[in-house]
């Protein structure tokens, strides 16, 4: 983890760029197969099966995910090799990223389902319109206690994320780094925790949609404070917690697979 994130920290802005705007595009591809799965199937367990396929495309291909660096990044800062600016220069830039590669997907995919605008969407669009309004005003509704539930679950749902990320790592293997990483993202995704990146194009393309939503209500009651949540889940519980239980582990205690070459 420390050296993925030296190796991160040392990108140059193009290629976190780039990087960072092809995982945000293939989460929101699997979103919207999630949901197309789900509401053919009429069970939304299917789709959190499936939906880790995304995921693992940006683990193999080494991609930027804010929610993965969120868990990453800080051991590198923490073993002193680099320093706390390369960290959040890396947060920035991904954040935008994502984003970025998230609104252009959205574009395309409203203009796919819709014939640009002259049909309704069908099933899939009825489900994004309501999800939407799920992350956003649906939290409002409860004014602090709102806002309190979706910071929880972002936290809730970053422990998993980052810890996907991290599992993806433990095997040379391609099977082993796709099953590695599958598992902890179904756990999320089934149980419907916030994700910042995966909401960067659920939300907006709700909203293109119809959804009666806002920039302000996407912001305020998801955006920010799920990025928020996201941060602490993926540095304290992931990153944090692993930093400390291993940092002063011998080598010769390690298994052989694990040790650096």
């Amino acid at each position: 983890m420390i050296e993925a994130g030296i190796l991160k920290a040392a990108l140059p802005l193009r290629d976190v760029m780039i990087r960072a705007m092809l995982a945000g595009a293939y989460l929101a591809f699997v979103t919207t197969m999630a949901f197309l799965v789900a509401a053919q199937t009429g069970q939304f367990i299917v789709g959190a099966v499936l939906f880790p396929a995304g995921f693992a495309l940006i683990i193999l291909l080494g991609m930027e995910l804010l929610t993965g660096n969120f868990g990453m990044m800080p051991l590198a800062f923490f073993a002193g090799r680099i320093p706390l600016s390369a960290v959040f220069r890396n947060w920035i830039l991904v954040f935008a990223g994502n984003l970025l590669g998230s609104l252009i997907y959205a574009g395309l995919f409203w203009i796919a389902i819709t014939d640009c605008g002259h049909v309704a969407g069908g099933p899939l669009a009825d489900k994004l319109r309501a999800l939407a309004v799920s992350k956003t005003t649906a939290y409002e509704a409860f004014g602090a206690a709102g806002m309190l539930t979706v910071f929880v679950k972002a936290i809730l749902c970053n422990w998993m994320v980052s810890l996907g990320s991290v599992v993806g790592l433990a095997s040379t293997s391609t099977i082993g780094k796709i099953a590695g990483c599958w598992l902890p993202i179904m756990i999320f995704v089934a149980q419907g925790y916030e994700h910042s990146v995966v909401n960067m194009f659920a939300i907006p393309a709700g909203m293109m949609l119809g959804a009666p939503v806002s920039v302000a209500d996407w912001w305020l009651w998801n955006e920010i404070p799920v990025t928020l949540g996201n941060l602490v889940g993926g540095l304290v519980f992931t990153g944090g917690a692993l930093y400390i239980t291993y940092q002063h582990t011998p080598i010769s205690n390690q298994d052989p697979a694990s040790r650096p070459v």
